[in-house]
C-alpha cells in the first residue's frame, strides 16, 4: 500500500479547502514493524567433508529450532554453496548468539539477516520477487478494521465489503493472477465523480509523461468514468511498459517492506474504494489514488527507474535511513513537482489524485525547494493539511542520479543490483561479481557503439 509516514494521514480533496483540515489525497502511513520471532542466517561452507553436518549440530547443541533451510550456489565463492537458515527466536536469545558465534568458526562467512531492530544485524530483505510473499501480509490492520472517524465506520455493508477486498489480498501469492472484482453501481459512481473532476485538471496541471500515458490507459485498461479498471489488466499493461507490476495488499505495510517491493518493481496496491458518502475524502489510500495517482507514471521508464532506486537503496539499510528514504519517497513519488518548458507541473501521486491539492501545489501559496535527498530526507511535514513545502526535480533522470549518490552514503556492507532476467536482487560484495558486472557493462557499451555507428551512416 502506498504510504505516508509514521501516522495516518487524513486527507480531503475538497477544492474549497486550500489550507487543509483534511488536505490532499488518500494517504495512509507506513506503520512500524511488528515484533518478529525469527532470524535468518546466511552462511557459506568451507571446503571440508562434514562441514554442513557440524553446522547443523551447533543449532541442536544450543536448542535452536530451525523453521526453514535452503541451499543455493554461492555467488561469493564460485563452485561452492551457501545456506539460508531461518531460526526460531526464544526467550533465551543468548543460545542463538552462542550458536552464531561458533558458526563463524565452521564457515567461510556468516551474515545475520534480521527483521528485528538489532543494530548489529543486517535487516532482512527479499532476495527474489517471490520472497515478497514472506512479508506482504505482515500488516497492522485488516480490511474492515476502520477507525471511529472513518466515513464507513458505522456502515456494516461497507465494512463487509472492505473485508472481501482484504481477503483477496491476504490469499494472494506471487505469480497468480489478481482476482477480478465486480464493483457495485455505487462504487462506480464514486469513482466516476473523482475521475471526472481530476481529468479536467490533468492537461494543465500534470507533467508531460503523465499526460502521455493516460490516454494509453484509457485505450488499453478501461480507464473511464463508468468503469473501475481491474488491477490484473493494469498490472499486465505496466509489465509491458516498464516491468512494474501491481500486487494487492490487505492492510498497512511498514516503510521497509513497502520500499522493498519497489526494489523489485512491485507496487502494493489497494482494490477497495472510499466510502461513497463523501467521494472527495478518504482517510487512507484507495483504488482511486492508486490507479489515477500512481499507475500512469509507473508506465514511464525514467520514473519507474527512479522509483526503483529508492527501493533498492532501502534494502539492508539501517532503520533511520529507511525512514529518510521514506521521506524522500513522500516528497517525490507522492508529492513531487517538476519543471517542464519553464513551467512547474505535478508528478506526485498524492497531488494527481487530489482535486484540491493539485490546484494548490501550483499556486503561489506553498514554498518550492530544489530536490536534494540529503536535505529532503530531513524535512518535516504536516499530515493533516496541504503541504507547505514541495520539492522540485528538473528531470527524473537527474533525480535518479541524486538518489544513487545519496544511496552510496547509506552505511551497509554491500551494494545491491536488480537482475530483471531472474527477478532477483544480487548482493555485490565479491571480486568475481564485480568482474561479471563489468563484462555486462562492456557488452552494453559495445551494443551502444554499434548502434551509434549504424545510425550515423
Amino acid at each position: 500500500m502506498d504510504a505516508g509516514i509514521a501516522k495516518k494521514r487524513k486527507l480531503d480533496v475538497n477544492e474549497n479547502n486550500d489550507k487543509g483540515g483534511g488536505g490532499s489525497s488518500d494517504h495512509t502511513s507506513y506503520l512500524h514493524e511488528k515484533n518478529v520471532n525469527h532470524v535468518t542466517l546466511m552462511f557459506g561452507l568451507k571446503e571440508e567433508v562434514g562441514t554442513l553436518a557440524r553446522c547443523l549440530k551447533l543449532f541442536e547443541k544450543y536448542n535452536v529450532n530451525l523453521a526453514h533451510i535452503e541451499s543455493r550456489p554461492s555467488k561469493r565463492i564460485i563452485g561452492s554453496y551457501e545456506f539460508l537458515v531461518t531460526c526460531e527466536k526464544s526467550s533465551e536469545d543468548v543460545d542463538l548468539v552462542k550458536a552464531i558465534d561458533e558458526l563463524h568458526k565452521e564457515t567461510s562467512y556468516v551474515h545475520v539477516l534480521s527483521r528485528s531492530h538489532d543494530p548489529n544485524a543486517t535487516p532482512w530483505f527479499p532476495n527474489k520477487m517471490q520472497d515478497i510473499d514472506e512479508f506482504a501480509n505482515n500488516i497492522l490492520s485488516y480490511g474492515s478494521e476502520l477507525d471511529s472517524d472513518h466515513p464507513g465506520f458505522t456502515d456494516t455493508v461497507y465494512r463487509a465489503r472492505r473485508k472481501e477486498f482484504a481477503d483477496i489480498a491476504f490469499h494472494y501469492k506471487h505469480g497468480k493472477p489478481i482476482p477480478h472484482v465486480k464493483y457495485t453501481e455505487d462504487e462506480i459512481k464514486t469513482w466516476g465523480t473523482i475521475f471526472r473532476k481530476l481529468t479536467e485538471l490533468y492537461p494543465t496541471h500534470a507533467c508531460r509523461e503523465f499526460n502521455h500515458v493516460f490516454p494509453l490507459l484509457v485505450e488499453n485498461c478501461g480507464f473511464r468514468e463508468d468503469n473501475i479498471p481491474q488491477l490484473q489488466e493494469v498490472s499486465e499493461f505496466l509489465q509491458d511498459c516498464t516491468g512494474f507490476r501491481l500486487r494487492p495488499v490487505a492492510g498497512l505495510l511498514s516503510s521497509r517492506d513497502f520500499l522493498a517491493g519497489l526494489a523489485f518493481r512491485v507496487f502494493h496496491s489497494t482494490q477497495y474504494i472510499r466510502h461513497g458518502s463523501n467521494p472527495m475524502y478518504t482517510p487512507e489510500p484507495d483504488v482511486c489514488h492508486e490507479l489515477l495517482g500512481h499507475v500512469p507514471l509507473f508506465a514511464d521508464p525514467r520514473f519507474a527507474t527512479f522509483s526503483q532506486e529508492i527501493g533498492l537503496a532501502s534494502l539492508g539499510a539501517p532503520d533511520e535511513y529507511v525512514e529518510k528514504l521514506a521521506t524522500c519517497y513522500w516528497f517525490t513519488v507522492e508529492f513531487g513537482l517538476c519543471r517542464q518548458q519553464g513551467k512547474i507541473k505535478a508528478y506526485g501521486a498524492g497531488l494527481l489524485s487530489s482535486f484540491g491539492e493539485l490546484q494548490y501545489c501550483l499556486s503561489d501559496k506553498p514554498e518550492v525547494k530544489s530536490f536534494d535527498p540529503v536535505k529532503t530526507a530531513e524535512q518535516k511535514y504536516p499530515i493533516t493539511e496541504f503541504q507547505p513545502i514541495y520539492f522540485l526535480s528538473e528531470s527524473f533522470d537527474l533525480a535518479k542520479e541524486k538518489m544513487r549518490a545519496y544511496a552510496s552514503t547509506i552505511p551497509r556492507p554491500f551494494t545491491v543490483r536488480y537482475n530483471p532476467y531472474t527477478q532477483s536482487v544480487e548482493v555485490l560484495n565479491k571480486t568475481e561479481q564485480l568482474k561479471d558486472l563489468a563484462l555486462d557493462i562492456r557488452g552494453d557499451l559495445n551494443t551502444l557503439i554499434d548502434a551509434m555507428n549504424k545510425v550515423d551512416k
